[in-house]
């Protein structure tokens, strides 16, 4: 198994290409040479550059940046699943995101993808019971980003959160792979109720822009929900829905609409 680990890490295509990007961009613009050394060159694989960018965003006087890329380091050695779950997410916001052309963009610049990556940790350390310490990656990303995804909500891999201001996600959250979204979406309750109650989201659904889930509710696989649609009831597979509250109003049009993220309602 180690043999096998050494080999792999010789062939990292997303980190290779993270790294050459990052020279390219020192020699495009010196005045960022400082931050593209400090987050990506400074650095020999990808998870040491993420545990990096982590706590240089999350520290404060609270908790220290030294402390919490101590924890981000120990979580990825002890779970090489996190970083295999970041690299779907940049591969996941480069397909999908046309404003992005190069996978450094998301690991610098996106609090999408690096809220991701914080709730990643914070989800493990949840399932670890330290749950206090994940209560507080929890915070911080709230505080920086303007993102609130709650450290026992349950989400897959290939993540996409375009512009990302303002996502709630909550505890009994359930999200599948390749799904996408966009900024204001809430994946909440409907109450006081203190078990399962958030929905449950498909692999390769499309949430549009400030759309409200509410409730533990079945999103099926590959369906769309319209920007601002309030969803309160199950949605089938393959199906479009909108409105307040939401309604079937025709089929996905597409086998996976979270990677052809075409959010138009053709009539």
């Amino acid at each position: 198994m180690a043999e096998k680990r050494a080999i792999v890490a010789k062939i990292e295509p997303v980190w290779d290409r993270i790294t050459r990007e990052a020279r390219q961009a020192v020699m495009d613009e010196p005045l960022m040479g400082g931050l593209v050394h400090a987050c990506v060159l400074h650095h020999r694989t990808l998870e040491k550059a993420l545990s990096y960018r982590f706590a240089a965003k999350l520290s404060s006087n609270e908790m220290s940046m030294v402390l919490l890329r101590e924890i981000a380091d120990e979580a990825y050695a002890e779970c090489p699943e996190l970083a295999d779950a970041a690299r779907a997410d940049i591969t996941a916001v480069l397909d999908r995101d046309p404003a992005t052309h190069r996978m450094l963009q998301p690991v610098l610049y996106f609090k999408g993808f690096q809220a991701m990556q914080a709730y990643r940790l914070g989800h493990y350390l949840w399932s670890q019971g330290r749950k206090d310490l994940a209560y507080f990656i929890q915070m911080r990303c709230s505080e920086v980003y303007g993102i609130d995804i709650h450290p026992g909500a349950r989400i897959g891999r290939g993540i996409m959160i375009d512009h990302a201001h303002s996502i709630v996600i909550g505890e009994t959250a359930v999200v599948g792979d390749n799904v996408s979204m966009l900024h204001s979406v809430t994946l909440g309750g409907t109450g006081k109720e203190d078990e399962d109650r958030h929905p449950k989201i498909a692999d390769g659904v499309l949430i549009g822009a400030g759309a409200k889930v509410l409730g533990n509710i079945k999103v099926g696989t590959c369906s769309r929900i319209a920007a601002g649609s309030v969803v309160l009831e199950d949605v089938p597979c393959n199906k479009t829905v909108a409105g307040v509250p939401a309604r079937i109003v025709g089929e996905a049009g597409c086998d996976c609409p979270s990677i052809n993220m075409d959010q138009r309602l053709i009539q």
